[in-house]
């Protein structure tokens, strides 16, 4: 049984940090393509980062440079670390791993408000 969990999320203030984890058992993260996703209030889910089966990381045009995304495979676990939060960064953060077959976390919400 596939199983992905994200923790980390909570209430910040604008320009704090949060960082963001995945555990997951049942499958390797190393031969996955892991992604983070979001999904705002009334929008639709968007990719907010990935990292690639050889290490190759790319972000959303919106989080470049404030967020980074990281696998440690001893550990089987991906992280985000989100920097410089902005308001528009609140949504529910979940935790994606794709090889053709497709596994989702159940998901961590983020709300950044003053």
């Amino acid at each position: 049984q596939v199983k992905l969990v994200e923790s980390g999320g909570g209430l910040v203030e604008p320009g704090e940090s949060l960082t963001l984890s995945c555990v997951g058992s049942g499958i390797s993260f190393s031969d996955y393509t892991m992604g983070w996703y979001r999904q705002a209030p009334g929008k639709q889910r968007e990719l907010v980062a990935f990292f690639s089966v050889s290490g190759i990381t790319n972000y959303r045009d919106s989080v470049k440079g404030r967020f980074t995304m990281s696998r440690d495979s001893a550990q089987n676990t991906v992280y985000l670390q989100m920097n410089s939060l902005e308001p528009e960064d609140t949504a529910v953060y979940y935790c994606n791993a794709r090889r053709g077959d497709v596994y989702w976390g159940q998901g961590t919400q983020v709300t950044v408000s003053s």
